[in-house]
């Protein structure tokens, strides 16, 4: 038998006790360089919607709102003037979560019932038959869009993944109707609906608190009965998530998707009467007030994150999924207004598409800095992962978005060299400027909108008519013709889908089509 002395022992003790505790840290360390991110998503917030401008001046508008949180953020970070969505819900939040554009993964409209399409075809045109099913996880259910999504690919790489309110990116009976089949952890409140059932906790976010509906919010039952605004309720909900990630040494990802303030408008008690003094109708002060109780949820998150010293390790994008709504309002009570942009939500125009945007990553983005650089809501995806510091990973869908750490980093992008594309063969509902079956191309300052029921063309110089008023397609047909083969080209590119016109059987042609163009000519 071989001897080993006490001092052996000790040595060999102290040894691996030392290993251990260079590998505890090595992990430790490893974990403290993965930065927190946080993705903050408002519903149907107008460009204007806040006291933060985001045009070259401040407004009337921006006067109205309070949103003092909002201004902290881009104190710290960096302003994005020129951020664009799509026009309705769903397509933005299926582009945010696979990183392609509506053209191509054909979640063209909003999504609520399996198999059944919620906007009806407009007068003239019969829409494709477009993916009302979402995205799914699978490829085996009908009418939806297979995808490698954005939570999953965090949550395969370390990220502790958390989804809180509005999901919307899948129809209900589907798998992709539950965040967690679709990458996420822990799912706060998410379903197939788009819009709440209520925002009191007393009326227990439920549309009619004595019979169930599609649009009850879930799984809040222990707010029920409270004197709670929604908004809230999933803000303390994602408190707690953040705290399990903590607690078990994960990064996370927090996607926290108010729903908030789409409809039903409904005043937040807090700051109701604020607005109400300073002149505003009734709901108009009810929006105002929703909006200021959204910018309380950020500000709240801020504090947390400075109270449990992770700021510095945590990165912030604050965004909006469309326009406001301001075109035709619901009821024929308008309760926002989007000028100096043009229309609302469902809209080509501005009004539908530009979205307030703001990004903190400490220690990167200049404090206090603005960029006027495109961006396009499916570049979030591989900003996203870019952030997050992972180089190697597979999807099944191909990616369009384009990573904006650049532009985080201060360096400047060439808008004349990079085209952004908008494409929706359907019908949102309500009339208005830009509303309808559309596709769209934005390159430089000049923006060209293509109407699928009657093939005329709207072409606006955006720097110089950022208000869409003049209609430049019979003055600019050169410039008109170079936009409608390069958006064209993309469309054909990527197999999209136009509407039928009723009226002669036919697929509605592309916009370079010989015969659309000669009315122009």
């Amino acid at each position: 038998m071989i001897k080993i002395s006490k001092k052996i022992v000790i040595f060999l003790f102290f040894f691996i006790a030392f290993i251990s505790c260079k590998s505890d840290k090595k992990e430790l360390n490893t974990i403290e360089k993965k930065p927190n991110i946080i993705l903050f998503m408002v519903d149907d917030m107008g460009w204007q919607d806040t006291s933060v401008p985001f045009w070259k001046e401040k407004t009337d508008l921006n006067n109205i709102y309070d949103t003092p949180n909002m201004e902290r953020l881009a104190n710290q970070g960096m302003k994005f003037t020129q951020a664009y969505a799509t026009a309705v819900c769903s397509p933005t939040r299926v582009s945010l979560m696979s990183g392609m554009n509506a053209a191509r993964h054909r979640v063209t409209n909003w999504t609520l019932r399996r198999g059944i399409s919620e906007g009806k075809s407009p007068k003239g045109l019969l829409m494709p038959e477009w993916n009302l099913n979402g995205i799914q996880p699978t490829d085996t259910i009908e009418r939806s869009t297979h995808v490698t999504t954005l939570p999953q690919i965090l949550k395969d790489n370390g990220y502790l993944t958390i989804h809180t309110g509005k999901a919307h990116f899948g129809a209900l009976g589907t798998p992709g109707e539950n965040p967690i089949n679709l990458g996420f952890d822990i799912n706060i409140a998410g379903h197939a609906a788009g819009a709440p059932g209520s925002y009191y906790g007393t009326k227990n976010f439920k549309k009619d608190i004595n019979k169930n509906s599609i649009w009850d919010v879930p799984g809040l039952e222990k707010y029920h009965e409270k004197d709670i605004f929604l908004s809230e309720a999933l803000t303390q909900e994602s408190i707690l998530a953040m705290d399990k990630a903590i607690e078990n040494k994960k990064p996370f990802y927090l996607y926290i998707a108010h729903y908030a303030v789409h409809t039903p408008i409904q005043g937040d008690s807090r700051y109701e009467q604020k607005y109400i003094e300073k002149g505003l109708n009734s709901i108009e002060a009810k929006y105002a007030s929703m909006v200021e109780g959204m910018d309380k949820s950020l500000g709240d998150l801020m504090n947390y994150l400075d109270e449990k010293r992770i700021a510095d390790n945590t990165i912030i994008l604050f965004m909006s999924d469309n326009g406001g709504l301001s075109a035709v309002a619901r009821g024929g009570e308008r309760h926002t207004h989007n000028k100096p942009l043009s229309s609302g939500k469902g809209s080509a125009h501005e009004g539908g598409i530009r979205e307030p945007m703001l990004v903190k990553w400490p220690g990167v983005t200049k404090i206090n800095s603005t960029t006027n650089d495109f961006v396009i809501i499916e570049d979030f995806f591989p900003t996203i992962i870019e952030l997050a510091g992972i180089d190697n990973y597979k999807t099944v869908q191909p990616v369009d978005g384009k990573s904006f750490t650049s532009i985080l980093k201060g360096e400047k992008q060439d808008n004349n060299n990079r085209a952004l594309f908008w494409h929706y063969p359907n019908n949102w509902g309500p009339t208005g400027p830009g509303i309808g079956a559309t596709s769209t191309v934005r390159k430089g300052d000049w923006k060209l909108i293509y109407y699928h029921l009657d093939s005329h063309f709207e072409l606006f110089n955006i720097a110089e008519d950022i208000g869409e008023t003049s209609n430049l397609a019979s003055k600019e047909s050169g410039k008109l013709k170079v936009l409608a083969t390069e958006l064209s080209t993309y469309l054909r590119s990527v197999n999209a889908q136009m509407p039928t016109n009723t009226n002669t059987n036919q697929t509605v042609p592309w916009p370079d089509n010989e015969d659309v163009l000669k009315a122009y000519f």
